[in-house]
């Protein structure tokens, strides 16, 4: 049974392949009876199943299309529809225009295309789409990441504690908006490039939101978790943690007035 306190599990967190003990970006977000699962990048799917079956989950959401991103979608239509798991499909996905051509591209092996809408009840995202998946809000935003249509997350339960992923994004307006004032903050750091936070940025956008806390994932290379915790200390006044693989963050309602900084990591499988 899904408990109904909002809560974040890191199924990984690799840049931009996965590596032994850490898969690509994607998460596990638990709350309001229901489970979803965010981004579905390289080795997540085997990641999810550690806490929940694929036919457990509720609805995927997906920030782009970016195959660190979303490759695990393929393997996850295989197991949806001739695994012969009882799951009840099609499984909701929201995800950016032309996700279900693009899937079908890749899984479409002769004339006829793939059933993609079999497996998958499509809902293509656009900015300030809003969704109810049981008892949990979930509010996409437009973000910039240099190319593709990027969308960040905001999740909602009914007690008005709220988490807010970044995808891949620099750093934006829109971003600061939806994470305004938000319990906890997930923000990728993949490096100051665009379309990309530096740790750092993550820091200066969580600090600019008023978020609670900060947990910075998609660390880029050359940056360790640990630096890259203390950069974004630097620049944002609350509790900052890394998204470890397992690692399980719950949200809670908290304090934003600005104060001492804590670093602190979630607890881990």
């Amino acid at each position: 049974m899904v408990s109904d306190a909002l809560r974040i599990t890191v199924l990984g967190s690799a840049t931009p392949f996965p590596r032994p003990g850490n898969a690509c970006s994607g998460h596990l977000v638990e709350g309001g009876g229901v489970r979803v699962w965010v981004d579905a990048g390289t080795g997540t799917l085997a990641e999810l199943q550690r806490y929940a079956a694929l036919g457990d989950v509720d609805a995927v959401w997906i920030s782009h299309l970016h195959a660190d991103h979303s490759a695990d979608l393929l393997t996850a239509y295989y197991g949806l529809l001739y695994a012969g798991l009882e799951v009840e499909v099609p499984v909701p996905l929201l995800g950016p225009a032309g996700i279900a051509d693009r899937l079908a591209g890749f899984l479409t092996n002769g004339p006829d295309r793939s059933p993609v809408e079999r497996a998958f009840a499509v809902q293509e995202l656009y900015d300030g789409h809003v969704a109810r998946v049981g008892g949990l809000t979930l509010r996409s935003r437009a973000v910039d990441h240099a190319g593709p249509d990027a969308f960040a997350l905001r999740v909602e339960d009914e007690e008005g504690r709220s988490l807010v992923y970044s995808g891949d994004c620099e750093p934006c307006p829109s971003l600061v908006e939806l994470a305004r004032d938000c319990d906890l903050f997930v923000c990728e750091a993949d490096g100051e490039v665009p379309g990309h936070h530096s740790a750092a940025q993550a820091g200066r956008s969580a600090a600019a939101a008023g978020a609670g806390r900060l947990v910075v994932t998609h660390v880029g290379a050359g940056v360790g978790p640990a630096e890259a915790v203390a950069l974004a200390a630097a620049e944002f006044p609350g509790e900052v943690a890394h998204a470890d693989p397992g690692a399980r963050f719950e949200v809670t309602r908290r304090s934003r007035t600005p104060g001492r900084t804590t670093r602190s990591r979630a607890s881990s499988r």
